[in-house]
C-alpha cells in the first residue's frame, strides 16, 4: 500500500460526489469502498496530491519542454502512454499558459532522470492539476525514460495567474515562475533608449512586485541583463534609489532568487527562500533590487535616437550569418584565417549565450540546430561544444576539434535577446492584404510635430526593403515596390516625408540609411508612387562553388563570326565592336555551379509574362544580369569584364531526398529549389570573360551572383567569389578561390609557393 504526505484541499463542487458521501447509511459499503481506494488507481479520483510542474529538456523554448513533476520531494517525469492534447492543456494551464498547442512523445526533449511519476494519464481537459487526472497512480509505471512526454504551450500567459503555490512540501529544485519581468526606470531615465537601469519588478498574481535585495547577488543581475539584451551587468549609484525607495510604498514578492549566472532567463533560476511579508518592513536590512546593465556597442543609449549609426560586431573571431533580424544567424568562427561553422552536436542555450554576449547582445533566446538558418561554407571548425556560460568567447569553450561526420546540414545557429529599442514604433506598413506587406510609412517631424508620411520610391530597391522588414521584425524582404496604387493607405499619410533613401543592408532602421534631410525631393510625389514592401520569414541564399570554377577554367580562341549572338547580348569587350569578322577573341571560360543553401526557393523577380525574348539565341531572359564576371588588377581596377543573363535557371542537381521543381524545357518555370544547384557549363555562350586585350600579369578573378540585388537573399556576403589568376599570354592559372572574403595581397611566401601551386594542377588547358 502507498501512502501520500498531503493535506486534503477544500471540497471541489465541480467534481461529482463519491459514493461514500451519497450513501451514508450504508456504512459497511463505504468502509469497503474506502479500503479499495487505498490502491493507487483510486488516488487520481479522490483527493489529489499537491504537485509542482516544470518544463525541462534540450533545445527548447521557455513554453515547451519535457513535463517534469515534483512529488514526494523529488522531480520525475511523465510517460507518453495514453497522453493526449487534453492532458497537455491541463499541464500548460497549471504552468500559467493560456492553452496547449501540441504534445511530443518519445523523449523529444531528451530523457529525464528520477522516477517516472505518472503513466497512462487520462485527462478530460478541465482538471485544475495533472494530479487530478486518472492514471496508474504516482510511481506506478512500466515505462522507460525514452518514453518521457513533452508539451508545447501557447506563448501567452494567463493574466493574473498566481504561479508560486503548492510547493509539495519542499522548494528544492523549484524554478522561478512569474507572469512577467521588467526593469522600471526612474522618471529621469525613462526617455533613454534602451532602458539599462532601474528597479526590478516581477508580475505575480496580476500585480507588479519588487524583490528584496538582502539575498540578491551579482549573478542574478547578470541573468536579468541577459534577458533584456545586454551582455553584462555593472555597478550603480545606490543612494538615489535608496532615497526614492524610502518615499514609496513597497509591495514585495514573497521569495528570493538563486541564479548561477549562466541561465538564459529568470525562469531557469531556482526559487530561493520564502520571505516573510511585513509591508514596508519586509526588507529592513535592504531595499528593492536595482538592475544596471552594460549595453553592447551597437545599442549605446541616447536621449533621442537610441542607437549608433550602424551595427558593427565587437569580436572578429565569431560572426552571425543568414539571419533576418539583428542578433540571429548561423554561427561562424575564424580559424587559421578561414571562416567555418559549428556542428550542432551538444549545441545548447548555454553555448549560444556565450556567442550572444560575445557579440554585444544578451543571453540566447534559442539555440537552433539542423542548419535552421541556412548552410554555411568552408570547414566545420568546432564540434561537441561545451561551455560553462562565463567564457568571454566561444573559442574558449571546450570542443572536439575532430568534426568528422558533421556536414553543413548540422550547422548551429541561434537567436539572441536584444534590447527593446522601439524601432518598430517609427515605421509601419499600410494598405496591404496582410501584416507582411503594404505601403511604407514613417513617423517624422512635420510642421513642428510628429506625423506619419510616405517614402519616395525613387531608387527604392531590395536593400531598402530588407531594412524595413528587419526594423518591423517581419523577416526578409520578398519584394520592393515603386508603385503602390493597389494599396489604399491612410490618406492623412500621403505626404512624402522621406526621400533619396539608399541602404547598404546592414542598417537597423530606415533612419540609418542615407537619405535627404529636411528638404524632401521626390519628382513623382507620393500616392501611387510611394514605396512599398512585402516581407517573408524565409529567403534563398545563392552560393557559387569555388572548386568548380578552379577545376574548369581554361582559354579558348574563338572566331568573331561565331560570336554574333553573344556580341548582340554585349558579352564581348568594347574592342569587339570594331573587330573584323575573321578575327579571333580570346575567352576565359569556366563553369558556374550555383547552390541554393537558403530556406526557400530562388525565383526570378520578373513574372513569366514579362521575361525578355532574345531572337538570336532563341530563349527568354528571366533576369537580364544574373552574374557579373570581372578581372581586376591587384589594386582593384577592372581590366576585363563579362556578364551572364539568366536565360535558364533550373535544378540541375539536388541534394539527396530533394525533388527538382524547375526545368527550362518548353519555356517552363525558372528557379533554384532550396537544396539544389544550377550549373552554367563552360561551353555555353557568355559563360566567359573576353580577355583579348589583356596584358600578361597577375590578376584577381571575381564572380558576383545577383549583383543588382534583384532578388532578396538571406546573405549577400557569400555572393562574391574571388580567385588569384596569372596570365602569361598563352595560358591562365586560377587558384586560391575564396567565397565572401577579401583576398589579401600576395606576400613573398605566397609567391615562392606559386611553382608548387602549378604542379598541383590548379590550372587547365589554354590555347
Amino acid at each position: 500500500m502507498l501512502l501520500w504526505p498531503y493535506s486534503l484541499p477544500p471540497p471541489d463542487h465541480s467534481v461529482p460526489p463519491s459514493p461514500c458521501t451519497m450513501l451514508r447509511p450504508v456504512a459497511i459499503h463505504c468502509l469497503f469502498a474506502t479500503l479499495l481506494c487505498t490502491w493507487p488507481p483510486c488516488h487520481a479520483q479522490s483527493a489529489s496530491p499537491v504537485i509542482q510542474l516544470r518544463l525541462a529538456g534540450e533545445k527548447r523554448k521557455h513554453y515547451e519542454g519535457r513535463v517534469e513533476v515534483f512529488y514526494n520531494g523529488e522531480w520525475g517525469t511523465v510517460c507518453d502512454d495514453d497522453f493526449s492534447i487534453s492532458a497537455a492543456q491541463v499541464v500548460c494551464r497549471e504552468l500559467g499558459f493560456l492553452d496547449a498547442e501540441s504534445w511530443k512523445p518519445s523523449a523529444k526533449y531528451g530523457k529525464g532522470e528520477g522516477p517516472i511519476w505518472l503513466d497512462n494519464v487520462h485527462c478530460s481537459g478541465g482538471e485544475k492539476s495533472l494530479a487530478q487526472c486518472h492514471s496508474n497512480g504516482f510511481g506506478v509505471s512500466d515505462c522507460k525514460h525514452s518514453e518521457d512526454v513533452g508539451v508545447v504551450c501557447a506563448q501567452k500567459r494567463i493574466p493574473g495567474f498566481k504561479f508560486i503555490r503548492n510547493q509539495a512540501g519542499s522548494e528544492e529544485g523549484v524554478t522561478v515562475q512569474v507572469e512577467d519581468v521588467r526593469i522600471r526606470a526612474t522618471y529621469s531615465q525613462r526617455k533613454r533608449i534602451p532602458i539599462t537601469e532601474g528597479f526590478l519588478e516581477v508580475k505575480d498574481g496580476g500585480k507588479w512586485r519588487q524583490i528584496c535585495n538582502e539575498e540578491w547577488t551579482q549573478t542574478n543581475s547578470r541573468v536579468i541583463c541577459g534577458m533584456y539584451g545586454f551582455p553584462t551587468e555593472k555597478r550603480f549609484n545606490a543612494r538615489p534609489y535608496k532615497l526614492l525607495a524610502n518615499r514609496r510604498k513597497k509591495n514585495y514578492w514573497g521569495f528570493s532568487v538563486n541564479c548561477t549566472g549562466n541561465e538564459a532567463d529568470l525562469s531557469d533560476c531556482k526559487l530561493g527562500t520564502e520571505v516573510e511579508l511585513k509591508g514596508n518592513s519586509t526588507c529592513e536590512q535592504g531595499m528593492p533590487v536595482v538592475i544596471s546593465c552594460v549595453p553592447g556597442r551597437a545599442f549605446a543609449p541616447s536621449v533621442s535616437a537610441g542607437y549608433r549609426k550602424a551595427y558593427r560586431v565587437e569580436q572578429p573571431l565569431v560572426r552571425l550569418r543568414g539571419g533576418a533580424m539583428i542578433g540571429e544567424g548561423r554561427v561562424e568562427v575564424l580559424k587559421n584565417g578561414e571562416w567555418g561553422t559549428v556542428c550542432d552536436d551538444n549545441w545548447d542555450r548555454r553555448a549560444a549565450s556565450v556567442v550572444c554576449r560575445e557579440l554585444g547582445f544578451g543571453s540566447a533566446k534559442e539555440a537552433l540546430t539542423g542548419a535552421r538558418l541556412g548552410q554555411g561554407l568552408g570547414p566545420v571548425h568546432m564540434n561537441e561544444v561545451e561551455c560553462s556560460g562565463f567564457e568571454k568567447s566561444l573559442t574558449e569553450c571546450y570542443f572536439n576539434r575532430d568534426a568528422l561526420g558533421c556536414s553543413h546540414e548540422e550547422d548551429a545557429a541561434l537567436r539572441c535577446n536584444v534590447p527593446a529599442m522601439g524601432f518598430n514604433k517609427r515605421l509601419r506598413l499600410n494598405g496591404g492584404r496582410n501584416a507582411f506587406e503594404g505601403r511604407v510609412e514613417v513617423l517624422a517631424e512635420r510642421n513642428g510635430s510628429a506625423a506619419w508620411g510616405a517614402v519616395c520610391s525613387d531608387g527604392w530597391g531590395t536593400m531598402e526593403a530588407m531594412v524595413v522588414c528587419r526594423q518591423l521584425g517581419l523577416g526578409f524582404a520578398s519584394n520592393a515596390f515603386q508603385e503602390t496604387w493597389y494599396w489604399e493607405g491612410d490618406s492623412s499619410a500621403d505626404a512624402v516625408l522621406m526621400s533619396g533613401v539608399r541602404c547598404s543592408g546592414t542598417e537597423l532602421t530606415l533612419d540609418q540609411c542615407l537619405h535627404h534631410g529636411k528638404h524632401v525631393q521626390c519628382p513623382k510625389g507620393g500616392g501611387r508612387f510611394a514605396a512599398g514592401v512585402s516581407c517573408t520569414q524565409m529567403a534563398p541564399d545563392l552560393v557559387l562553388s569555388a572548386q568548380a570554377v578552379e577545376q574548369t577554367t581554361y582559354l579558348e580562341d574563338r572566331p568573331m563570326y561565331a560570336l554574333q549572338c553573344a556580341h548582340e547580348e554585349h558579352c564581348l569587350s568594347e574592342s569587339a565592336d570594331t573587330a573584323d569578322s575573321s578575327s579571333y577573341r580570346r575567352l576565359l571560360r569556366f563553369s558556374s555551379q550555383i547552390h541554393n543553401n537558403g530556406q526557400s526557393d530562388f525565383r526570378p523577380r520578373a513574372a513569366h509574362h514579362s521575361w525578355v525574348w532574345h531572337e538570336c539565341h532563341r530563349h527568354y531572359h528571366s533576369m537580364e544580369v544574373f552574374t557579373h564576371y570581372d578581372l581586376l588588377s591587384l589594386n582593384g581596377t577592372k581590366v576585363a569584364e563579362g556578364h551572364k543573363a539568366s536565360f535558364c535557371l533550373e535544378d540541375t542537381h539536388c541534394d539527396e531526398g530533394i525533388q527538382k521543381k524547375y526545368a527550362c524545357a518548353n519555356f517552363g518555370s525558372q528557379g533554384i529549389t532550396q537544396g539544389c544547384w544550377d550549373t552554367y557549363r563552360h561551353d555555353i555562350d557568355c559563360q566567359w570573360i573576353d580577355i583579348t586585350d589583356l596584358k600578361p600579369g597577375d590578376y584577381i578573378f571575381q564572380v558576383v551572383i545577383n549583383p543588382n540585388y534583384e532578388v532578396a537573399e538571406s546573405d549577400y556576403t557569400n555572393n562574391v567569389m574571388k580567385c588569384r589568376s596569372r596570365y602569361d599570354g598563352q595560358r591562365i592559372w586560377t587558384y586560391n578561390c575564396r567565397i565572401g572574403e577579401r583576398l589579401a595581397q600576395e606576400d613573398e611566401e605566397q609567391r615562392e609557393h606559386f611553382a608548387s601551386i602549378l604542379k598541383k594542377r590548379y590550372f587547365f588547358r589554354g590555347k
